[in-house]
Formats: structure tokens, sequence, C-alpha cells
């Protein structure tokens, strides 16, 4: 190769890597022409996948409820998620192709126990209120969601934290009770995105330091931003602004994609899938992630508190109908535990619950419940054909001998009003990066979002054990055990893993990669994605 073509070659790299403008790269590669010529393809193939600065971006979710809020102790849904995303940043970063990456944190370290970690921090970094990132900043903000007072979603993972340090305005020390392998991933969750510091505690209302800045929002509905002058980040935050609004209504929201009014949805409609992939101009995307659909049951709240009504509900739930007429095929068939076969620990080897009607009846008549009827609230609040695959349920349960109530709830107010308040709902679980934050947020006693109250002797006892073990073989039993145990003993009934599909108009686009961990590119599609 001569020294032309390495020229060339190094000019495609910075395009790709967002480093220098398309019209730059045009304008330096003039002189080059022999050496492009010779690499058409890979310069083709570099403009065409380079982001594009400038331009309106228009998303629209299916999440989304007027009793919505940015306060990260309290963030539930996924346009919280994503809203937040799109004015704070946090200390690590799952990034699209699945590897975590440094963010606030250009890096970090631990002792040989898993048990003291270090996190060196960015020096560059500036809030929205104009306040240079410190330590003291991701000490207030991770504080947020400790000690005994707090009500956070997040403070089930902070417990093992027993003291946060600065080692100067650049470095944070965390102890823990216990090792924790993998400890870096927690600060990739939007719960532990980095606020500035006031007067002891965090003004999330001012916003973080991320790529774009709120100017209008109507919680739950709708959000408005521009992007930030100041960000740090290179190559990101392409669009000069955004709209990110709630369409529950799916037939409405895949509407609103056809005719133009926003250039790309989630949780695109299953059932007109097929005649929405005919439109021109539109394109489907699907992957496989640790999203799940769940009823979860309150496992210490009569009847529910009795094991064999709850293992009689599970072998009365007809997996593969609901898969087959909710998710069309989208998805497979659940098995009453979180860990999908996308997670590193998940074991493939139990054996799966299927639908035995006579099994169930023998379950229930074991209870001794008798001839009750139990409520089932659901809301398509809770995911695109939840009353559908609740009057499945129904229908299948009623061949076991078993009564269920179909509980029809309203949309808006579905997660301040119904889930986790009634002892059996519908829900949905977008899922984390390990098996140790998934179990520890859902599945933790005392932990906010345990929706099924569960707080068994063995499972927690094996949740710190794994928590702290390095020796890979030995956590992957432990992590199966658990598996087990919610299997056979737990209240959080898993009908379907589900595939997430977006839909988006070819005005919009995005990198190679994109991250299934979450819809939206794991959340971050404010920052990821561009206009063309």
């Amino acid at each position: 190769m001569n020294s032309q073509e390495k020229h060339a070659k190094w000019l495609v790299g910075q395009l790709e890597k967002g480093r220098m403008s398309r019209r730059e790269f045009l304008g330096r590669s003039t002189a080059l022409g022999l050496a492009l010529g010779l690499s058409t393809g890979l310069a083709d193939r570099a403009l065409a996948s380079t982001p594009k600065k400038g331009g309106h971006m228009r998303l629209a979710m299916g999440h989304g409820a007027t009793s919505d809020t940015l306060d990260p102790a309290v963030i539930e849904n996924g346009i919280q998620w994503t809203a937040t995303y799109g004015v704070a940043n946090t200390l690590t970063e799952v990034a699209a192709d699945g590897s975590l990456v440094p963010s606030l944190a250009s890096g970090w370290s631990s002792s040989p126990d898993a048990a003291v970690w270090t996190f060196e921090l960015r020096n560059d970094v500036e809030f929205h209120n104009g306040k240079t990132m410190t330590a003291e900043d991701v000490i207030a903000s991770l504080n947020y969601h400790r000690g005994e007072d707090s009500t956070s979603i997040g403070k089930p993972v902070m417990a093992a934290v027993v003291d946060i340090k600065a080692d100067g305005p650049n470095t944070v020390v965390f102890t823990l009770s216990g090792g924790n392998a993998d400890f870096p991933f927690n600060f990739n969750e939007a719960i532990f995105c980095i606020y500035p510091s006031k007067d002891g505690t965090i003004d999330w209302q001012a916003g973080g330091s991320g790529p774009y800045i709120l100017k209008n929002e109507q919680p739950g509905q709708r959000y408005e931003y521009e992007r930030n002058p100041n960000y740090w980040k290179e190559g990101v935050a392409h669009a000069d602004s955004v709209t990110l609004q709630s369409i529950t209504d799916p037939a409405a929201r895949q509407n609103a994609l056809i005719t133009g009014e926003v250039d790309c949805i989630d949780r695109v409609e299953l059932k007109t899938l097929a005649l929405l992939e005919r439109k021109p101009g539109i394109v489907i995307e699907e992957g496989v992630g640790p999203l799940h659909y769940s009823f979860p049951i309150m496992t210490k709240t009569a009847p529910f508190d009795n094991i064999d009504a709850r293992q009689a509900l599970k072998y009365a739930l007809d997996r593969q109908d609901i898969v087959d007429k909710v998710l069309f095929g989208h998805g497979i068939p659940g098995n009453d535990h979180p860990i999908g076969p996308t997670y590193r620990y998940h074991a493939s080897e139990i054996d799966q619950i299927t639908y035995d009607p006579d099994k169930a009846r023998h379950l229930w008549e074991k209870s001794g419940l008798g001839d009750i009827t139990l409520n089932l609230s659901a809301s398509d609040a809770a995911y695109a054909g939840a009353v559908d695959a609740a009057v499945l349920y129904q229908a299948s349960a009623k061949k076991a001998g078993i009564n269920i109530n179909v509980i029809r709830e309203p949309n808006d107010g579905y997660w301040s009003d119904v889930w986790n308040k009634k002892p059996w709902t519908a829900s949905y679980w977008g899922g984390y990066t390990t098996e140790d934050t998934m179990f520890t947020t859902g599945f933790a006693p005392g932990a906010a979002w345990n929706d099924t109250q569960w707080d068994h002797a063995r499972f927690n006892e094996l949740l710190v054990q794994a928590r702290a073990e390095l020796d890979e073989g030995l956590r992957a039993e432990m992590y199966r055990d658990m598996q087990i145990i919610l299997r056979e003993e737990g209240g959080h009934v898993v009908p379907m893993f589900a595939n997430s599909v977006n839909a988006r108009n070819e005005n919009i686009a995005h990198g190679e990669h994109v991250s299934w961990l979450r819809g939206f590119d794991g959340r971050r599609i404010l920052e990821r994605w561009w206009m063309v």
C-alpha cells in the first residue's frame, strides 16, 4: 500500500469515528483521487454510515404516564429512561456492541477481592448549569440512592456500598461489604446518572452533563430538547433538536410513523407488522435481548401466599399460545425467572414449564382454595397485547378449573396506581446487563421494584455469594440454582421473552451496531442516531 492509499484509509477511519465532518472528508480527499478510486467501496460505505449533523429528530414510544418524573430515584418506564439519557450521563456505558466502555469515568480498577473499586473521572465535563463535574457530584448522585430513608429503586444495588469517598477532585473510591465482580456494570443504568451537587444532595432538575438540554417537558408525554453546545463527547448527539413523545396506543403510534409525524417508533404492533413492512420508506428492525413480559404475583398476599396455588397458575398458562397470538412468533416462551438466553449465566438445561391443565388442576385442588375467582389486572400500558394475553391466560386456566377475572385497567396511571399495588397484574421488565442487577433490583427483599414481594432465605444467601464469587464455574452454578428456585417457588410468572421491534423512516439512521439490551438502542437513541 502506497502513502496515498494509507492517507485515504486514514481519512475514512477519521470519518467513521466521527472525528471529521463529511464536508471536510470530501474536501481533504480531493487531492487523493487515485487512492480513493482504489478504495471506492470503503469510502462509499463510510459516507453511507457516517453520522450527519443537523436536523430535528422525532421519536415516539409506547410508554409514559402523566405521573412520570425524571427524578432518578423513581424513573420506571422506557420513556423516562430515554429522556434521562438525553440530559445526563453515567459513569460507565454499555456500547451498542455490548461492551462496557468508559463514560464519565475514564477508567476503573479493583482490589483483588473486588471489594474496593476506584473510579477515575474525566476532568473536562460541564453540567448544563455550567458547573464542572468533580468527585463531589458523583458522590452526591450515588448517595441519593443510599441511606435508611431512601426509597430509590437503586437502593438495593447500592446497599452493598459501605463507603464512598473522594481521593482528590477526580477520583472516587467505593468500599463494598463484599466483592462484586460486575460492579462497574451497575453504573450504566439511567437511575445512576450523575447530576450537579447542591446543598449535600443533587439538583437533578438542573439537568446533568448529557447530550441535550431539556427545553420543554410535559411529564410522561412530551420532551423537547436542543443539542448541548458544550457536550464533552465527540462524534455523537447529531440532531440539532429532538422531540420525544409518548403515544401509548399501538395503532396511533404506528400511524404517526406512516404519516410522517414521527421518524421512529418502538413497540411496533406485531399483528400489523407484515403490513407495515410493505410501506415504502419504512425500515423494520428487530433484535433479541432481556425484554420479558410477566404476570407478577405478590407471594405474601392471600391467596397467592399458597405455593401450590402459584404452581397451579404456572402450569395453567399456555405460553406458546400467547407467544403465537400476542407476539406472532416474535419471541419465545418464558420459564418463570428473568434470566433469558442473552444473559451470560442463563441455565438452558432447566426444564421448561409447559401447559398442563391436569397438573394445574391437581395443584389447585391441593392448595385447598376451592372455587374462588382470582382478579388479574392488565392494561396495554404494560405492553401491547397485555390485555389479550390476560384473556388467553383466563381461557387456558379455565380448562384447569381455575377461575380468573381479567380487570381491564386504564393506561394512564397504571404504573402508579395498579402495578406493585394490586396483588396480580401484567407487567414487563426491560432487563439489565447482569444477573446480579436484575435479581437485586427485582427480587431482593425490600427492593422498590420487588413486585412479587419475594423474600426467600436461600435465594437471598445465593444473591450475596454469587455477586462476590470470582470463580466463573461456581458463579454459574449459583445463578442456575437461583433460576430454579424462582421457577419452582416464586411468583414471577413469565409467559414470554419478546424480541424488541423498532420501525423507522429512511430519513433517520444509526451506526453498524444497535443495542438490544433495551429498545431504542439501549435507550440511548438520542445520542447515537442521526437524521439523513
